[in-house]
């Protein structure tokens, strides 16, 4: 529930507060500073691993959204031993080595995409018979090429409507039947990724071929929290992954990094509003692709520094340019850059984003739509690229395709333009619930409102 107070409950909206124009307190005395809740990425990751080792591991900093509580309720449905303390940030699982203490079980996802591929790929390659569903939504993305490689294994899947390739369906496992597979990530990195953290079940050397090469920042995170828990993945060749056999996952007591993603709405204050943002335990040395980011942020003018506290990302000095950017590795981040575009002086082109087309939404048409509704020009591509140009955005309420990305991101232009109205507003509860409260808080607390 939304307790912010620009939330109408009634119709489901959200008034964006207008800042144009609101004084603010001085910028060399009190930055804008934000805390944000755990990493979504590292959250579901981490719990996967935890069920992998061989013992207890203690997750802090956990966060608690839609997806991650999903993803928790699917691990104790499959038997896992949890302590579970929200209040605290805090989860305790017990891992079992890679056995699965349940060999049957009916499991949902919801609209996780992370447990959605993970755990599709963990019960694919483990020894029992799973029944996988999902939400409406994670009904329409992708799963083929995931599965496509599980039967290449050995695994059976059942898919239980006429769309093959699609959630609901039923698994039959009897582990590894190859000790090579090769797997396409056009659509999405968490095929791979659910791959590699998997195969250490095998009882021999494996090696993934990848077809493309969309989310390698993606992938660069699972490898190193698969080596944060002991186990190494090589590459042979830019395109092969290789885990040794022999290799087994080490319980531990592990923090998890705040979310980046959550925090750049926040930097990107720095050239909307022009006022200097720091969010506290956010450093470069993430491992979390979005801090690039902050990169295209330096492109557009603002300076950047990674601060003890967190990085502080200042306003620029001589001007809000648009850029060119390539935002492979940041495409979760692509609303984001849309949402400020326009305010810049000149265009701004977004590419490597065609798989963007495959998430929670199809994101390249929901932003050219949007921004379309307000009057902003853009022009996108079949390769799915999109190039904004600048404007004044008219009010408008902005639909949001019950996507989480679409209703932060687009929070933005309201904090510029009057009447900006954002339509479901809790559809931010799977990564985000509080981001409402969050951004009013901070505004009252910067803003002399």
């Amino acid at each position: 529930m939304i307790k912010a107070s620009h939330y109408d409950e009634q119709h489901n909206l959200y008034h964006v507060p207008c800042l144009q124009g609101v004084p603010h307190k001085p910028a060399d005395v009190f930055p804008v500073t934000v805390s944000v809740p755990g990493s979504k990425s590292i959250t579901n990751r981490a719990l996967l691993l935890a069920t992998l080792a061989q013992g207890r591991s203690v997750l802090r900093g956990v966060l608690f959204s839609d997806d991650s509580r999903h993803f928790l309720q699917c691990v104790q449905d499959l038997g896992f031993a949890t302590d579970v303390d929200e209040a605290g940030e805090t989860v305790t699982v017990t891992g079992c080595g890679g056995s699965v203490p349940a060999r049957e079980a009916s499991i949902y996802v919801g609209s996780a995409g992370t447990a959605a591929r993970f755990l599709t790929a963990y019960l694919g390659v483990s020894h029992g018979t799973y029944h996988l569903d999902a939400s409406e939504q994670m009904r329409r993305r992708p799963m083929a090429p995931l599965l496509a490689a599980l039967r290449a294994l050995g695994c059976s899947i059942q898919c239980e409507t006429d769309r093959e390739g699609f959630f609901p369906f039923t698994i039959e496992s009897s582990g590894f039947a190859r000790d090579e597979i090769t797997v396409n990530i056009d659509h999405s990195s968490q095929f791979l990724s659910a791959l590699l953290i998997a195969s250490t079940l095998a009882d021999r050397d494996f090696t993934v071929q990848v077809e493309g090469t969309h989310g390698m920042a993606y992938i660069a995170m699972t490898c190193r929290m698969m080596e944060q828990f002991g186990v190494q993945v090589s590459r042979p060749s830019a395109q092969t992954f290789l885990t040794k056999g022999g290799q087994h996952y080490t319980p531990l007591d592990y923090r998890i990094e705040p979310d980046v993603s959550a925090a750049c709405y926040f930097y990107a204050w720095a050239p909307l509003l022009g006022v200097p943002v720091q969010v506290s335990h956010v450093h470069f040395d993430s491992l979390q692709g979005d801090v690039a980011f902050l990169r295209i942020l330096a492109q557009m003018g603002c300076s950047v520094d990674d601060a003890p506290e967190g990085i502080v990302v200042r306003p620029p000095a001589n001007g809000f340019h648009g850029v060119t950017a390539d935002m492979s590795a940041c495409s979760d981040q692509a609303i984001t850059l849309a949402a400020i575009a326009p305010f810049a002086d000149t265009p701004t082109t977004i590419t490597g984003i065609g798989h963007i087309r495959f998430q929670e939404s199809d994101r390249i048409h929901a932003i050219v739509t949007e921004l379309g509704k307000m009057g902003i020009r853009c022009d996108e591509t079949s390769e799915g690229s999109i190039t904004i140009y600048p404007g004044t955005p008219a009010p408008c309420t902005v639909d949001t395709y019950d996507d989480h990305r679409m209703a932060m991101g687009f929070s933005l232009i309201g904090l510029r333009v009057p009447d900006i109205v954002i339509r479901d507003p809790g559809c931010c509860r799977k990564t985000f619930e509080q981001y409402f409260e969050v951004l009013e808080e901070t505004i009252v607390k910067y803003f002399e409102i």
